[in-house]
């Protein structure tokens, strides 16, 4: 299966007259002239922007984790660090990070490309990271119904760094953990201490 980035919100598409009118009513609102020249394109940008941004949709993140492959490998795998966007659902504001994924198999693995595949399924969407997090694991185990499970999501979120309590710079971290992790202090010490590194 081809990445996330070949997708577009075809919703979007199907609706991108009202997308542009709505967005150039809110410029209006908001006290903006949108005759200007920065602003005569600014809602056909928007709407293709959201294109991209909210391809999520159209892509059932169970999917992206595609063919899998019978290996008999049962020690932990780890994909870290991978760079996800997204938006929030309660100020559709974005926030962005960096996601880490490990699961012990029993007998059935992912390609490891799949992983990020999976990332940019779940957060190309409007989310909260908590939502993220479990939802990454919940597809991990379901698909792949490894031996144990273990994600942590790490992002910095403008609508509390560029309003509100303005602190920017803080990370919020979340984690899920699933099947042989919950029970295991020292694979779950084992992936912190990888992902650390």
């Amino acid at each position: 299966m081809s990445g996330l980035k070949d997708y577009v919100n075809t919703q979007v598409g199907d609706h991108r007259e009202q997308i542009e009118y709505h967005v150039r009513e809110i410029l209006k609102l908001i006290g903006e002239d949108v005759e200007r020249e920065g602003l005569i394109e600014t809602p056909a940008r928007v709407t293709r922007m959201y294109e991209e941004i909210f391809a999520g949709y159209e892509v059932d993140p169970r999917d992206v984790l595609g063919v899998t492959f019978e290996e008999n490998h049962e020690e932990l795998v780890i994909v870290k660090d991978i760079v996800y966007y997204s938006q929030c659902e309660h100020h559709m504001a974005p926030f962005f990070g960096k996601a880490h994924i490990g699961y012990i198999p029993s007998g059935r693995i992912a390609g490891l490309s799949k992983l990020a595949r999976l990332v940019e399924a779940v957060t190309r969407r409007l989310q909260v990271q908590e939502r993220i997090t479990s939802q990454i694991a919940d597809i991990m185990e379901e698909v792949l119904q490894p031996k144990g499970v273990m994600v942590v999501v790490e992002g910095e979120h403008l609508c509390m760094c560029s309003r509100g309590v303005k602190k920017p710079g803080s990370k919020t971290v979340t984690s899920a953990v699933r099947g042989s992790f919950r029970k295991d202090a020292a694979s779950r010490a084992e992936f912190l201490s990888l992902i650390k590194e």
